[in-house]
């Protein structure tokens, strides 16, 4: 399954906010398409923003805009997930004539870190798994993190059985990781938010496991909204929680995860959904869509390079 296509001359999204019941991909021809994509969660997921971003850097050349001004405006478009900057700051030592391959590199080198992420935390899942949000290749170049691992677990017949939370208030587990498992084949019952806990408490849980959108220096891990939650549930339960982490997620300026910056994004995603009022329509709304998952919660991050621990490896 694939969310971004390359065409040479223009850019191709998978419209995520219409899954699982339209598959309609969006042509997008300009840089400030790319950034509204991103913004408007389009497309979604830390490695497929920092790519996304790096085509319409690509288009943002072609059509001869300002480099500086075009990246600035991509950058913009969602604060948190750190792959965003480390892909435009990549791109920024980059010729003009070689922009495009330089693109199209980061797009398979993600495809590559995925499969490895998945062979290195496969061996760590069996049984009940419990994940928050979409991690696969909706979110990614194509193979997925977190839920690389579970798939890469379900290749080798470990008895997988995925717990999606449904990870309001954008139901991308609901919306997305159940449709990824379903397509993949891989057993999947879908959960409210709320109904972790009392999951847990089942015995049916084996490990959780969520991506990320930036770890800092000391391995605090910012990721949906609700992984904090669910890492505090793991940690009563005594349920091992890992984090699928590439390393360009791994934000080595950021020295912990008070200095992670969180996006607040607009209220109607939690008064509405697909348009429809659900909520009080003046009630106040906080919406943060992430949280900070303290280090001292995770059990470990899987990388493409091996399975981590604080203090993480030298560059």
């Amino acid at each position: 399954m694939q969310a971004i296509r390359w065409k040479n001359s223009h850019l191709e999204l998978l419209d995520q906010r219409i899954l699982p019941h339209q598959e309609k991909w969006l042509k997008i021809t300009n840089s400030q398409q790319a950034a509204d994509a991103i913004r408007l969660m389009v497309v979604r997921g830390a490695p497929a923003i920092a790519i996304t971003a790096s085509y319409g850097m690509v288009l943002a050349v072609r059509a001869g805009e300002n480099r500086r001004e075009a990246s600035s405006k991509l950058l913009e478009a969602r604060p948190t997930a750190v792959n965003l900057r480390w892909a435009l700051e990549r791109l920024a030592a980059i010729s003009d004539e070689g922009i495009e391959q330089e693109a199209l590199s980061i797009h398979q080198e993600d495809l590559e870190i995925n499969q490895a992420i998945g062979d290195f935390g496969a061996g760590l899942l069996t049984g009940g798994v419990i994940t928050i949000c979409n991690t696969g290749s909706l979110a990614t170049a194509g193979y997925g993190t977190a839920l690389g691992m579970i798939r890469s677990a379900h290749a080798r017949n470990q008895g997988i059985h995925v717990y999606a939370l449904e990870t309001r208030p954008y139901l991308q587990g609901a919306r997305l990781t159940a449709y990824e498992c379903q397509k993949e084949g891989i057993p999947c019952t879908l959960i409210t938010d709320g109904m972790a806990g009392a999951l847990m408490a089942t015995g049916k849980i084996t490990a959780a496991v969520a991506g990320c959108d930036r770890v800092a220096l000391n391995g605090d891990s910012a990721n949906k909204i609700g992984t904090y939650g669910l890492a505090v549930l793991a940690r009563y339960h005594s349920i091992p929680f890992y984090i699928a982490m590439p390393t360009t997620t791994l934000d080595r300026r950021c020295a912990d995860g008070k200095k992670i910056p969180i996006e607040e994004r607009k209220a109607d995603e939690v008064r509405r959904f697909h348009g429809n009022l659900v909520a009080p329509a003046e009630v106040d709304v906080w919406n943060p869509a992430f949280d900070v998952t303290p280090a001292s919660l995770i059990t470990a991050w899987v990388t493409e390079k091996g399975i981590w621990k604080p203090p993480f490896p030298s560059a």
